[in-house]
């Protein structure tokens, strides 16, 4: 994963300001989803995923560095976490994401436990 946690790697082919919301995320073991929102703002990047029946229709926020590759051309994300990680990922909390700064540290903690140097 990248140096930052809330950005893109520079080798998962990532443009800014190409619209990745619709696209399947892909897991390391399978389909976790699709893209709901997303957001390219420098330092919070992230995915905001809707897993559908998946998980019960679950929505998780990934942030940019877990993200391995994009292929715009078959519209999938491939993430570098399993499908049982993104299930016991803390679960999406729109008012705590815009405006508790301990939400962003909850999901820095979250996923930096799974961090691939």
């Amino acid at each position: 994963m990248s140096d930052s946690l809330w950005g893109y790697q520079p080798s998962c082919g990532h443009t800014a300001g190409i619209d990745l919301t619709g696209y399947s995320v892909e897991a390391t073991d399978g389909s976790i989803g699709k893209v709901d929102k997303h957001s390219d703002k420098v330092g919070s990047a992230c995915l905001l995923v809707d897993t559908g029946v998946w998980i019960f229709g679950k929505h998780v926020l990934l942030p940019a560095g877990t993200v391995k590759r994009i292929d715009p051309e078959d519209r999938k994300v491939h993430v570098e976490l399993t499908r049982e990680q993104v299930k016991n990922s803390p679960e999406f909390d729109r008012q705590r994401q815009t405006e508790d700064p301990a939400y962003h540290e909850q999901l820095s903690a979250y996923y930096l436990a799974y961090r691939i140097m």
